[in-house]
């Protein structure tokens, strides 16, 4: 860092961060906390969300004290990248297994699912891949070599199996190569690729649990007492909280334990059934406030790693975003894709606020000139 940057003390640092980042997220995880504790009296969940939640925030703040252009080092990345292959190949070995995936390291009471740092490297490891490669990436190899860095990746994921942790994983890769200025043509070439992929998994790698969610969502209401039942209560729970919804512990689709996993990939209806639709417009105003701020950030980033990470961060929480609102009102299959900010589970709420962080830190040496350029050249405006 240089002049009154680098002269800057910890608590100068810790209150140079835009706010109108972190108060939606907290918020969002707030909103997320006293739904959960509207279900039962002295709900665990409730606490121990309240204790992550600390937590997190704690992470948010010492990673924005950070200098992250070291990330820009290919070495580093290379390293990031082999600990996270390591560690995936370990979870076959040592790993718990949870809903019929292995996808958890359990240690005394503490369980840490690694795919959810993992996700945050993978953000890195394009960030650093199409920055240096930017000029010329309109050569579709390049597509291809960064396509099977996240192809390793995302195969080990999917076979524990983690379906929903697998699909985010394409959806990072999908969207980086998108804002990083990929041609039309190799554009239709890669749709192409992943319906071919597509057919390959659903012919000889899909379990038949997964081809049930795939088909439900094609027709709803084929088989609403088996694998289409989650999704039908999810959207009773949310038709029911009409527009000012049933207040505050009066849900009763959630307390009567018909919608199940409230707490994680069902906790947005959750809310939407207690708050209503009003809720729900403050909710979606507040992640939409959160993107947009992140936008800001990552435009004026100093160079294209930055600009690529703020991106990377956007396309994540988007994807989550879409995914879980989209299956909870019956508009997509039921995958495991958690509520970002809003949904029960430490290791999910690290890696949100960590990653915020990290944009933090990076706005401390960021670039205030040119970035409605810069924002044009990756958006192909």
């Amino acid at each position: 860092m240089s002049g009154s940057q680098g002269s800057k003390s910890i608590w100068g640092k810790l209150l140079d961060i835009d706010w109108l980042v972190l108060i939606p997220a907290i918020l969002i995880t707030l909103a997320g906390i006293f739904t959960m504790g509207s279900f039962v009296d002295g709900n665990s969940y409730f606490y121990k969300q309240i204790v992550w939640l600390i937590i997190s925030v704690g992470v948010f703040f010492v990673l924005s004290l950070f200098d992250f252009r070291f990330l820009r080092r290919s070495g580093i990345v290379l390293g990031l990248y082999i600990i996270s292959f390591i560690t995936l190949l370990v979870l076959f070995l040592l790993g718990s297994a949870h809903k019929g995936a292995q996808s958890w390291f359990s240690i005394g009471g503490f369980s840490f699912q690694p795919a959810d740092a993992i996700k945050l490297v993978l953000i890195i490891l394009l960030a650093k891949y199409f920055s240096r490669r930017h000029i010329e990436i309109a050569n579709i190899k390049h597509i291809l070599v960064s396509g099977i860095y996240v192809f390793i990746i995302f195969a080990l994921v999917f076979f524990q199996p983690d379906f929903g942790s697998a699909l985010m994983i394409f959806l990072i890769w999908f969207g980086m190569v998108l804002v990083s200025g990929i041609s039309k043509k190799h554009l239709l070439l890669v749709f192409l690729g992943g319906t071919l992929i597509f057919g390959i998994l659903w012919l000889g790698v899909f379990q038949d649990y997964q081809k049930k969610r795939i088909v439900n969502f094609l027709h709803p209401l084929s088989d609403v007492r088996g694998a289409g039942y989650s999704a039908y209560q999810s959207t009773i729970a949310v038709g029911s909280g009409e527009t000012l919804g049933k207040g505050l512990g009066y849900g009763t689709q959630s307390k009567l334990n018909f919608l199940p996993e409230y707490h994680t990939d069902f906790v947005f209806a959750a809310f939407a059934e207690e708050w209503g639709f009003f809720g729900v417009l403050l909710l979606f105003g507040a992640f939409f406030l959160l993107l947009a701020r992140i936008l800001i950030n990552s435009f004026t980033g100093a160079s294209n790693f930055e600009i690529l990470f703020g991106l990377g961060l956007v396309i994540l929480f988007t994807s989550h975003f879409l995914i879980n609102a989209g299956m909870n009102i019956g508009l997509m299959p039921v995958t495991g894709v958690t509520f970002p900010f809003m949904s029960y589970g430490g290791t999910h709420l690290l890696a949100s606020y960590g990653g915020l962080g990290m944009l933090m830190a990076m706005r401390r040496y960021r670039k205030t000139a040119h970035s409605s350029q810069m924002k044009n050249e990756f958006l192909g405006l």
